[in-house]
Formats: structure tokens, sequence, C-alpha cells
């Protein structure tokens, strides 16, 4: 999809929407999030590329082996729609439960509590025969019927040869290993006797984009990308906000943050060249997206989610 047949669509909005930019000099509809990690553990969440070594010469965890892979977009999409929740809650508003309120692998009261601590069930933001006026999870994340969500979430391809990496699409310079480590355990009597040894597939010194697509532009999709990349930034370190992980590695803590929009092909490129600094252009463009872009777009998102709690309050 060109970004020259794009417009911003702004019916569900209670507000005046004005940058000073028009849709073409934006890189929309891609969103890309730029990430650092020193240590990611997303359990399933890798499958890695290993036909160049036969079994016999391979070792997991010799750091020779230069082995690709692909981080999982369902690893990366709960991590991305927990940040999402957040920050609708923090404005006033709930948000949609991902899952139904009769599923069978509910505990007792659970469904209740979260209903009570900022979400709504399932689908309750949707009117009867109209599914474009849900909440902004709702329309984000979809997963109601047919309905696809209206954000593209792709996997991360990662390769340790850093020629071999493109952030425009979405790629990141990361190196693949195999840990081992033997669980203890914490009763004091037991004095840290040995209960089982655990492998673990993990991504080290990951560094680049993740590239989101956005299927239809609206501005408070930006807006609660933009807000949530920073909530989860800001939160990197709280368990709960971390990308997978588990405690004994102390995996899933992202440097996350939507890069500027306004950026060319080129642009984006060359913040991840080690090699190149920013131009005067790039400078004139992080002004104007801090200065004058962005907080549109957060308004944007701001009166999206007022307007969907009044008429959810009026039903």
């Amino acid at each position: 999809m060109a970004s020259d047949s794009l417009s911003f669509e702004t019916t569900q909005l209670g507000c005046e929407f004005d940058v000073p930019a028009s849709v073409a000099e934006f890189g929309f509809p891609d969103v890309y999030v730029g990430m650092e990690a020193g240590l990611l553990a997303p359990g399933d969440g890798i499958v890695t590329d290993r036909h160049h070594a036969s079994a016999d010469r391979y070792e997991a965890d010799d750091p020779q082996n230069q082995i690709a892979g692909q981080i999982s977009p369902f690893t990366l999409s709960g991590w991305l729609r927990h940040g999402c929740e957040r920050v609708v809650q923090g404005l006033g508003g709930s948000a949609c439960h991902p899952g139904e309120a009769n599923a069978d692998f509910m505990l007792e009261d659970v469904y209740e509590r979260d209903l009570n601590s900022g979400y709504h069930e399932k689908g309750a933001c949707v009117d009867a025969g109209d599914d474009d006026c849900g909440c902004v999870v709702y329309d984000l994340f979809g997963g109601f019927g047919d309905r696809a969500g209206r954000v593209i979430r792709r996997p991360i391809r990662f390769s340790p040869i850093r020629r071999q990496v493109d952030v425009v699409k979405g790629e990141a310079e990361a190196h693949y290993r195999q840990l081992s480590t033997q669980v203890r355990s914490r009763n004091e009597e037991d004095e840290g006797q040995p209960l089982r040894q655990a492998d673990r597939d993990v991504v080290g010194n990951l560094v680049g984009t993740w590239r989101l697509t956005l299927r239809e532009l609206k501005p408070e999709y930006v807006g609660l990308l933009v807000e949530a990349m920073d909530y989860l930034d800001s939160h990197s370190a709280d368990y709960e906000m971390q990308l997978g992980g588990a405690r004994n590695f102390g995996a899933g803590i992202v440097d996350a943050e939507v890069v500027n929009p306004l950026y060319t092909e080129d642009e984006l490129r060359r913040v991840y060249n080690r090699a190149q600094a920013a131009t005067n252009a790039m400078d004139e463009k992080d002004e104007l997206w801090r200065e004058e872009c962005c907080e549109e777009f957060v308004g944007a998102l701001e009166s999206r989610v007022a307007a969907t709690e009044e008429v959810m309050g009026d039903d």
C-alpha cells in the first residue's frame, strides 16, 4: 500500500486532528519499533535456521555458530498488547478482555476480577451488526469472529551477520545461543540441591526493528503504538512487562521506542549504521515529530478512548 494513496481516517474522533506534514511525508502504513535487548528467552518463540550444520558438527553453545532465525510474532504480540492495555486503562478506559467469559481454562472469579481492574467483556464494546465501533484494543488486535486486527504483527528475523540485516524489513542483529542451567531448591534445608536441568533457547545482544503495518490509517492507532512503547520501555524491568523471559535468566528486558515515522528508508537504515551519525534533516524531523506531530496522534487516542467509554456508559 503506497503512502500517497493513504489518508488519515478521523471519523471516530471527537477532536480536531492536524499535523504539519502530509501523509506522504510519513512512512505509513508501516510503523517501526526500535528494539535493544541484552537477552531474550521467549520459550518456544524462537525458530532457527541450522541447515548449514550437520548434527554431528553442530555445537549449540559454540560462539562461531552463525545461526539466523526468527522471533515469533505471538510472543511479540502479547507483549505489545499488555502495553496497549495499560495505556488505555491509564487514560480512564477499559480494554477488551482477551479471553471468553465461559472459557474452560478460567479459574474461579478470575474473569470477574479482571473486569474490575480495567477490562470489559470480550466484544462488549461492539454494537450488534457494527464491528467498526469497538474499543481501540479491539480494533488493533482483532480476534473476534473473522475480523483481523488492524495492525499486522510480523516476526522479527535476526542474524548475527550485520550485513545480512535490513531494518526496513523488520530485522535485527542478534546472536542465538542455547543455555543450560541447574534449577536448584530454594528451601534452606535442601542447601541448594539441584532439582533438574533446564535448557533454554535464547537470543542475545539484539538490536534492530520490529515492523508493524496498519491495515487502516487512524491517528489513534499510531498514538496507541507510540504510548504503548513508551510505557513498555519505562517499565521494562517489571516482570509482567518483560518480553517473554524467565526470572532465572533475567530475560526479556527490552529498550523500545517507535522510530520517528517521518524518516525515509535510508534514514531508518542510518539509525542502525554505527558508522554514520544523524543528518541535519533527521534532527529537524526529530524536532517536528517531538514538538508538533506526536502530541496530535496521542490526542487522537485520548479522544477515541473517551468517546468509546461514553458510548459504553450509555449502554
